[in-house]
């Protein structure tokens, strides 16, 4: 006879990404709202952060990407599709790169994950269309999906597309043309339009609404929260039947023995 053992929840740490157009006040509101959180979670900077990577597979897609974009604010070569697989292949590689501090039990911060490539190749792909840019940008993570975990949670940080520009270009010191503000505006309103198909993984602070101290407290929280009832979690690629890939426990939980 076969006995089941229910075992005790994972016991793996977090991933939690921080989502929004430049200008938003990602950086800034989650770096104070960590002061919040009762242990110092480990920070993945977001791309445009990354100035003194070491040499690996991450930093050299990185680095191909800059120089195709030519300066271009937000990585744009001219090859959405393309430049899309080698963003999620930065994104899959940021992953490999903490599973060991998630398995570890660490909460680990993540700035712009795959949401962000999600969102920004489909304004690209279709930017006059709004619907078929979200229907592209769902596919885009249903992809991300099929070989790396989604982010336990994503904390979409949103404000008013002006403000947000207005934010950016004085803090870079640089002047937005008419397309690049254009853009931003669409991916602004595509982010929202993403986190509400996903209610369950998304949660929206937004800075129409919430002042500065109550944005920080409210990203706070939701950094903090994550570790309630966590799931185990296998590889993507695997199947469904693969143990968990940061504490190494059948699915479920459940270990069966004679």
């Amino acid at each position: 006879m076969t006995a089941v053992t229910q075992l005790s929840r994972c016991t793996r740490g977090t991933l939690v990404s921080v989502e929004g157009v430049t200008g938003v006040g990602k950086t800034y509101l989650t770096r104070h709202a960590i002061d919040l959180v009762d242990t110092t979670p480990l920070l993945l900077e977001e791309f445009s952060a990354r100035t003194d990577t070491p040499p690996d597979v991450g930093s050299a897609l990185l680095r191909a990407l800059r120089e195709a974009s030519a300066g271009d604010p937000f990585l744009r070569g001219g090859t959405p599709r393309a430049e899309a697989l080698v963003l999620l292949a930065i994104k899959r590689h940021d992953l490999d790169a903490v599973i060991a501090e998630i398995a570890g039990g660490r909460r680990v911060l993540e700035g712009r994950g795959v949401d962000s490539t999600a969102v920004c190749q489909a304004v690209l792909l279709h930017p006059d269309d709004p619907a078929a840019a979200l229907a592209t940008a769902t596919a885009l993570l249903r992809l991300a999906a099929s070989y790396r975990p989604l982010p336990d949670r994503t904390i979409l940080v949103t404000d008013d597309p002006h403000r947000a520009i207005t934010r950016a270009q004085r803090r870079d010191r640089c002047v937005f043309t008419d397309e690049q503000a254009t853009f931003m505006r669409s991916v602004c309103a595509l982010f929202e339009q993403v986190a509400a198909t996903d209610p369950a993984r998304y949660r929206v602070v937004d800075r129409r609404t919430l002042g500065e101290h109550d944005a920080t407290r409210l990203i706070g929280s939701l950094i903090q929260n994550t570790d309630v009832g966590l799931t185990c979690v296998s590889e993507p690629w695997q199947g469904p039947q693969a143990p968990c890939m940061y504490c190494g426990r059948p699915p479920d939980g459940l270990l069966t023995g004679d």
